[in-house]
C-alpha cells in the first residue's frame, strides 16, 4: 500500500500544471499593464494586444521574439510537461531527455519579462505616461512560477526512478 505522501504527487503535477496553463492563457489576455498619457488617454495593454500591435505596426522582429518567448515557449513547455507526466511510466530515458530539454529552453521564456521591464523603464523616465501594473502581469508571473514548480517536481520524480 502506498502512502499518502507517495500519491501525493499523482495529484500534485497534474493540479499545478493545471492551474499554471489557466494563469498562463488568462494572463496573456489580461492587462500587462495600464498606461495613462497625458493624464487623458487610458489603454490597458495585454501582451497578445501588445503582439497583435507590433504585427499591425510592421514590428516584425519585435512581434517574433515577443511572440516566440511570450507565447510560444511558455505554452510549448506547458505542453511537454503534460507529456512528460503522462508518458513518465514509459520510456524513461526519453521521457528524461524529453525534460532537460524542457528545462534548457525554460530559461529562455524568462526574456519577456526582462523586455516588459525595459519597456516600462524607458516609458517612466520618458516622463511621456503613467504606467500601472495589470493583472496579467501578475496571472503570467503565477503561471511561471507554478510551471516551473510543476518542473521541478517532475525533475525529482523523474531522478528517483531507476532506468530499466
Amino acid at each position: 500500500m502506498s502512502s499518502p505522501s507517495a500519491s501525493r504527487p499523482l495529484l500534485t503535477v497534474p493540479a499545478l500544471l493545471g492551474l499554471a496553463t489557466i494563469l498562463f492563457l488568462t494572463g496573456i489576455f489580461f492587462p500587462f499593464f495600464h498606461v495613462t498619457k497625458f493624464w487623458v488617454f487610458h489603454d490597458g495593454i495585454s501582451v497578445v494586444g501588445g503582439i497583435l500591435t507590433l504585427l499591425d505596426e510592421g514590428e516584425y522582429f519585435l512581434f517574433a521574439v515577443l511572440s516566440l518567448f511570450t507565447l510560444v515557449f511558455p505554452g510549448v513547455k506547458l505542453a511537454l510537461l503534460g507529456v512528460i507526466w503522462a508518458e513518465r511510466d514509459h520510456d524513461l530515458a526519453r521521457v528524461r531527455r524529453l525534460h532537460g530539454w524542457v528545462e534548457n529552453a525554460g530559461r529562455w521564456s524568462m526574456l519577456d519579462v526582462f523586455v516588459v521591464a525595459i519597456l516600462i523603464v524607458a516609458m517612466k523616465s520618458a516622463g511621456v505616461a503613467q504606467i500601472r501594473i495589470g493583472s496579467g502581469l501578475y496571472l503570467f508571473t503565477l503561471s511561471v512560477i507554478a510551471t516551473q514548480a510543476a518542473s521541478a517536481w517532475v525533475d525529482r520524480l523523474l531522478r528517483q526512478r531507476p532506468v530499466g
